[in-house]
């Protein structure tokens, strides 16, 4: 039995008479998953609609959210003790899942259950905030379902852009298998017009730019491609006189989630880089790496946009914020996809001549080794890398997302 407190239901309403525009600014809600890298381009867009005179709060699992948001940010915290208990022991079995299995994952054991633990603070926060627009991430499908119901105006956050290029129409079956899914959560929860809660009909935000997204020009006008919303905090310490300003440098990283599981590629990519004439920092558990060559320092956390100036190169699982901020900074990438969107995101990144793809489970280092040395050396994948640095800049990341958010208002 959860230990969250019943929240009334909702009824229809409208967004003009409940929630006006009285006393100037207006009042934003994102709705986030507990997934850092889904939270982080919420923090520059909030960042700059309150620089604008709005009012900003998030909902989501406090624990995960508050951390990565200035201290005086307004967090509802959605999360449900037993849900969390779940998704722990969910989080252990998924380790080491592959295709099919990951995706089945992400879905049954992910998705859709943390959009019925969401609901009831999703339904409370916008009972107290009384928002103006909700900003829904595509995993929190809690948010659109209530922002329907009342009739407020919604866009949907596309952290990632994978879902924009149909990574499942070669599978029809499972195309509709997650439709069904959708489906079944709007109508437990009231909502009788079924849609596709990934993407608003009022406006979707894409983290991303046409230099990454196949046929972006084929999308409908209320899909803004804004380029990445950098700007967030860049936390963490960091020993900056271990770097040696006359060596090129590179990061390797899988993200926090993946570095558990990341064991053989570090040793891998350790050896690739050993003998080669550059620094390494590894994002990883100390016991990951236990004998680091010279030129390797291995850190579990490190402050990523203060670092990522410094760099040549980053090789990468292929996560969507650690792509776009490495693009945004002129960098060619490594990329080793594990699961969900990173294949996709992967071939994003080799399509626009920016990086080279490798295996995660097989690589091998003198692979490792030869598609680091191509990328800091030949000058094609730096200059793709630094054309597509060019679209983002252009695109206007977290200005650009205010201000199509503003005229949601």
């Amino acid at each position: 039995m959860s230990r969250r407190r019943a929240v009334p239901s909702l009824e229809l309403g409208s967004a003009g008479a409940a929630f006006g525009l009285a006393g100037g600014g207006a009042r934003f809600l994102f709705a986030v998953p507990p997934l850092a890298g889904h939270v982080n381009p919420t923090v520059a867009v909030g960042a700059e609609l309150t620089r604008r005179g709005h009012k900003v709060a998030w909902a989501g699992h406090a624990s995960t959210v508050r951390p990565l948001l200035e201290r005086s940010a307004k967090v509802y915290d959605t999360e449900d003790e037993d849900f969390a208990r779940r998704l722990d022991a969910a989080r252990d079995r998924s380790r080491g899942l592959r295709g099919p299995a990951a995706f089945r994952f992400l879905w049954e054991e992910f998705i859709v259950p943390l959009g019925h633990a969401m609901m009831p603070g999703v339904r409370a926060a916008i009972e107290d905030f009384r928002p103006h627009v909700v900003i829904a991430d595509q995993q929190v499908l809690a948010a659109p379902v209530v922002a329907r119901r009342r009739g407020i105006p919604w866009a949907t956050s596309a952290t990632t852009s994978a879902e924009l290029a149909r990574p499942l129409a070669a599978f029809p079956k499972v195309e509709r298998w997650v439709a069904d899914l959708i489906e079944g959560f709007q109508r437990e929860h009231g909502d009788t017009d079924p849609m596709d809660l990934r993407f608003s009909d009022h406006l979707v935000l894409v983290f991303s730019t046409p230099a990454l997204v196949r046929d972006a020009e084929l999308f409908p006008g209320h899909y803004a491609f804004v380029g990445p919303a950098l700007g967030r905090p860049s936390r963490g310490t960091f020993p900056w006189q271990w770097l040696d300003p006359t060596r090129r440098a590179v990061l390797v990283s899988l993200s926090s989630i993946n570095a558990a599981a990341g064991g053989r590629f570090f040793r891998e990519a350790a050896e690739a880089v050993a003998d080669l004439d550059l620094q390494a920092v590894f994002v990883a558990p100390q016991d990951a790496v236990p004998a680091p060559p010279p030129n390797v320092l291995v850190r579990r956390q490190v402050p990523q946009l203060s670092l990522l100036p410094r760099l040549s190169a980053v090789v990468s699982h292929g996560g969507h914020n650690t792509v776009c901020e490495t693009l945004a900074h002129g960098l060619p990438l490594v990329v080793a996809p594990i699961r969900d969107d990173q294949p996709v995101v992967a071939r994003q990144v080799a399509d626009a001549g920016a990086g080279i793809v490798v295996p995660f489970a097989r690589v091998r280092a003198e692979d490792l080794r030869a598609a680091i040395t191509a990328v800091l050396t030949e000058d094609s994948y730096r200059d793709a890398a630094r054309a597509v640095q060019e679209s983002f800049a252009a695109a206007g990341g977290a200005e650009r997302a205010a201000e199509r958010l503003e005229k949601l208002a």
